[in-house]
C-alpha cells in the first residue's frame, strides 16, 4: 500500500501532501460555519447545499489538471488527479448520507422521491457513475480492465460531471455557483476539442474560448431561469452588467479564462526569450 502522500516510489511528494492537506478545507469550513451556526434554523440544508457545491466543484477541478498540464507543461500534477477524483466521491458520499438525514431517514419517502424527482434521478445515474470510477481507480483495476477499456471507461467522467450540473441547476433555488461551474465546465469541454486540433496551448484560441465561455454561460443563466423560474431574460442579462447582486458568474468565466489566455502567453513569451539570451550569449562569447 502507498499512502496518499507518497509517489511511486514511495518517497515523500510534497504536490501529493500539499494536495491532500487542501482536500480536506472544504469540510473543515462546512464544519465552521455548522459549529458558528451560518446554516440558519435548518442547518442540515446548509450542509446539503454546501456538501453537494464542494463534490461538483473538487469533479469540475478533476477536470482541470489535463488542461493545467498540457498549458502550462505541468506534468506532475497527474500525481494528484486521481486523489481530487476519489475526494470529490467522499463529498459526494456525504452529501448524499446529509440528505437522508434531511429526510429523517424516511427511505419510503427518499424512494419516491428519487423516483418521481428529475434532480435525483439524474443524480442517482451520476453517483453511480462516479462510483464506478471511484471504484476502478486503483492500478490493479487497470490491470484487470486494460489499458484501453479502463480508459473507455474513464472516459465517462464528462457525462458524470455533465449529470452532476444539470442535478444542481434542477435545484428549487437559484444560485450564481450553478452557472459559475456550468461555465468552467464548458471551457473545459472546449478546451479539449481545442486540444485536439492542436490549439490547447494557443494564447489566442484561450482569450477566444475565454469570451465563447463567458457568453454561453450568460445565455445559460438567462435561459434556465426564464425556463424554470420563468424570469425574463432581458432583466437576468442585464443584472450581468449591474454589481448590486455581485460579480456575474459570466464575468468570472471571462477573467479566469483571460488570466489563463495571458498565462500562457507570457510562459511562451519567456520560453522564447530564453533561446534568444543563450543564442546572444554564445555570439558575445565568440567575439
Amino acid at each position: 500500500m502507498i499512502w496518499p502522500w507518497r509517489d511511486r516510489n514511495r518517497d515523500v511528494s510534497w504536490l501529493k501532501a500539499g494536495t491532500l492537506a487542501l482536500m480536506f478545507a472544504p469540510a473543515i469550513w462546512i464544519l465552521h460555519q455548522l459549529a458558528t451556526e451560518q446554516f440558519g434554523p435548518v442547518p442540515l440544508g446548509g450542509l446539503t447545499y454546501w456538501s453537494g457545491l464542494w463534490a461538483t466543484a473538487l469533479l469540475t477541478l478533476a477536470l482541470a489538471v489535463t488542461p493545467a498540464m498540457a498549458i502550462f507543461r505541468l506534468r506532475r500534477l497527474i500525481l494528484v488527479r486521481r486523489m481530487i477524483g476519489v475526494t470529490a466521491l467522499c463529498y459526494t458520499a456525504a452529501h448524499i448520507v446529509i440528505y437522508f438525514a434531511l429526510r429523517s431517514f424516511d427511505f419510503t419517502h427518499i424512494a419516491h422521491e428519487m423516483a418521481t424527482r428529475a434532480s435525483l434521478i439524474v443524480a442517482t445515474v451520476s453517483t453511480l457513475g462516479l462510483i464506478a470510477l471511484g471504484a476502478t481507480s486503483l492500478d490493479a483495476a487497470v490491470a484487470r480492465i486494460g489499458a484501453r477499456g479502463w480508459q473507455r471507461l474513464h472516459n465517462t467522467v464528462y457525462a458524470v460531471s455533465a449529470l452532476a450540473l444539470v442535478h444542481y441547476l434542477l435545484s428549487p433555488g437559484i444560485y450564481p455557483d450553478q452557472y459559475l461551474m456550468s461555465g468552467l465546465f464548458a471551457w473545459l469541454m472546449a478546451w479539449r476539442a481545442l486540444d485536439r486540433r492542436g490549439l490547447g496551448a494557443d494564447a489566442i484560441a484561450l482569450a477566444l474560448l475565454a469570451v465563447a465561455a463567458s457568453l454561453f454561460t450568460a445565455l445559460l443563466e438567462a435561459g434556465w431561469i426564464w425556463a424554470y423560474h420563468g424570469y425574463e431574460p432581458i432583466g437576468t442579462l442585464a443584472n450581468n452588467l449591474s454589481l448590486e447582486l455581485g460579480v456575474a458568474p459570466a464575468w468570472k468565466v471571462l477573467g479566469l479564462g483571460l488570466l489563463i489566455a495571458a498565462a500562457c502567453a507570457g510562459r511562451r513569451a519567456q520560453r522564447l526569450k530564453v533561446p534568444g539570451l543563450a543564442a546572444r550569449g554564445s555570439t558575445d562569447a565568440h567575439a
